[in-house]
């Protein structure tokens, strides 16, 4: 039921309808109390925490799924290449929270980080710290692994009590919408705030345009995704996807998922060369504590990683895993990152010894 809620509600959004028009008047409240806040913290700087360490927040204005998490592990995964020592902090949605920040890495446990931080912590190797207060997390993060030189918030563009040095948002094909603001519209805050960003990332499928209304002097780069690999969650083999692909010719399959739009997913592996006997879409961060698996009459079930991290425990061998491949149309965006945060922590760095000098440390 709430599935098919979202999607009737993402339909309306990307027009100008008549139940958007009903609810403009709670999009033009919605939208006021962004303001204000958004001012409160531009009058009161100390009420902004700016961090020694450059601070990258990947987020997004669209409600919704819109491909966060695979441009956070391929941006962590970039700058280790280049010699960074990424960290990660996230909200941890879906997460049992305690009053504490919450940090570890490697194998995590979805239920006490939320299943995309431990997906980012088990595919990049890098350390993880949630909490719904990303300062405190930021600072929770630095005291366990006092290594780490570079933070990446997954999610947290709204949240204004942390600084950040760079902004990427990440949009898809639907762009915009209507251009409207919650309720009225998809949008967390106005589109004008695309002017403010950095780096735009448009993560599109196979035969979609990017979307219009892009500022001209914000970088974009295109995304693409295709399943490499695909794991059996029983036994942890893995084989390439069109290895696998070429072994199931006549087996029934059916695929799961558990994110933002499960559709961009089906069609994936659709676009790949696999017909699906059956489609379940579940709410985003669904917890899979109680089976959806048992009704489906097929040979084979296809999940997404965000998806297989919370099934490991089913010993249902009819479950697979399917790990995308990320391409962007312009790779040296992450050169240019680089250079931009090595130029960031250089600034910092003499800020903070001019500050040690002053205050006679």
């Amino acid at each position: 039921m709430k599935a098919r809620l979202e999607r009737a509600l993402h339909a309306a959004w990307q027009k100008k309808g008549a139940l958007s028009a009903l609810l403009l008047p709670l999009s033009f409240l919605y939208g006021s109390i962004v303001h204000s806040r958004s001012r409160r913290y531009a009058r009161q700087p100390d009420k902004v925490h700016h961090d020694q360490l450059p601070i990258v927040v990947v987020g997004n204005l669209y409600v919704g799924g819109t491909g966060k998490t695979p441009v956070v592990v391929a941006l962590v995964e970039a700058l280790k290449e280049r010699g960074w020592r990424p960290g990660v902090i996230s909200r941890g949605y879906g997460a049992e929270h305690g009053d504490a920040p919450r940090a570890g890495l490697g194998q995590l446990d979805p239920h006490l980080f939320g299943d995309e931080p431990a997906l980012i912590a088990a595919q990049t190797n890098v350390p993880v710290c949630v909490h719904p207060d990303r300062t405190a997390a930021l600072r929770r993060l630095r005291r366990q692994y006092p290594a780490v030189n570079v933070v990446i918030s997954d999610d947290g563009l709204q949240h204004l009590a942390l600084g950040r040095d760079l902004e990427i948002v990440v949009q898809d094909a639907r762009g915009i919408g209507n251009g409207r603001v919650l309720p009225a519209g998809p949008l967390r805050e106005s589109p004008s705030r695309l002017t403010s960003a950095d780096f735009i990332i448009n993560n599109l499928q196979a035969g979609q345009c990017r979307p219009s209304g892009l500022p001209e002097f914000v970088p974009a780069v295109d995304m693409t995704m295709q399943p490499t690999a695909v794991e059996h969650l029983l036994t942890g083999e893995t084989v390439a996807w069109d290895e696998w692909l070429a072994e199931t010719p006549t087996k029934r399959c059916a695929a799961v998922a558990a994110i933002g739009r499960p559709a961009r997913f089906f069609d994936m592996l659709q676009d790949h060369g696999l017909s699906l006997a059956d489609r379940v879409s579940l709410p985003d961060h669904y917890d899979y504590r109680q089976s959806p698996f048992e009704s489906l009459d097929v040979d084979l079930i296809l999940m997404t990683p965000k998806d297989a991290i919370k099934c490991r425990e089913y010993a249902d061998p009819r479950l697979h895993c399917v790990y995308p491949g990320v391409r962007f149309s312009d790779p040296a965006w992450f050169d240019l990152v680089a250079d931009m945060l090595t130029a960031i922590a250089a600034r910092k760095r003499t800020a903070s010894g001019w500050e040690a000098l002053n205050s006679g440390v």
